[in-house]
């Protein structure tokens, strides 16, 4: 008689109190420490938010609003990819003034994000900061809404890396610049020069990639999953990577 090979479950991921997160974190040292955005500085999809609320708002047109509604749809039915509908998200403003987009996502971000905005990531980003950590931002969502919503965090455009598309005589085009998720995370900030930060925080499976490549001086686990999504939360069981969950989404 056969026995019947068993796979066994994977254990759970180890959930970190804020204490512990903010200690591991810091314990560290890092010299650079990279965070997705959505649902990992605050809760929620500011990306699909500000989408909805443009459409709200009348900024786009009908035949834009039609458009995107049924291509966000599709994404939905897992018909378009993740990559093509962030990209899609941003291109679709084209036409309308930079300008018009920036004060868009500022009113945005203050009046719908803000108050979401995890207290526990803003205080362990304060302390890396005075300790001279060099803090990226690193996000499929546009760059309208990530550099506004960085600035609480003192995080500078410069160390910002988003969904974006070029702009011409102060207008929006459709011309991609930049979309990173998933395995172009890891690209985009290979591009600014960061290939080995060591200490990488992201809340879904498309930050995975970019958790991976967490390299830690001092050979320490330097991935922090945070406010994990299912599937990151299974990832995390698997790699052994710790996760935090701010008070305001912790699992009761």
């Amino acid at each position: 008689m056969t026995t019947a090979q068993i796979t066994p479950l994977p254990t759970a991921a180890e959930i970190l109190t804020t204490p512990r997160f903010h200690a591991a974190v810091l314990d560290l040292a890092p010299t650079i420490a990279v965070f997705d955005c959505d649902g990992t500085l605050w809760s929620g999809d500011a990306g699909v938010g500000f989408m909805k609320w443009t459409i709200e708002r009348g900024l786009l047109s009908r035949d834009a609003t039609e458009w995107l509604d049924n291509r966000y749809r599709a994404y939905l039915r897992g018909e378009v990819s993740e990559l093509a509908i962030c990209g899609e998200m941003v291109q679709v403003y084209h036409g309308l003034r930079e300008a018009e987009m920036r004060a868009a996502a500022a009113e945005f971000f203050a009046a719908k994000i803000a108050p979401r905005i995890f207290p526990e990531m803003l205080d362990l980003i304060t302390q890396l900061r005075a300790r001279g950590t060099d803090i990226w931002a690193v996000s499929s969502t546009n760059d309208w809404v990530i550099e506004e919503g960085v600035r609480r965090f003192s995080i500078p455009p410069t160390r910002v890396l988003s969904a974006r598309v070029s702009v011409a005589g102060g207008l929006v085009t459709d011309i991609l610049l930049d979309v990173p998720t998933d395995e172009g995370k890891v690209a985009s900030l290979a591009r600014s020069g960061v290939t080995s930060p060591h200490a990488v925080f992201g809340n879904s499976v498309h930050d995975a990639a970019m958790l991976a490549i967490a390299r830690s001086p001092r050979g320490a686990i330097g991935a922090f999953p945070v406010n994990p999504t299912p599937a990151l939360l299974e990832r995390s069981a698997q790699e052994g990577w710790p996760v935090y969950y701010p008070a305001s989404v912790a699992p009761q």
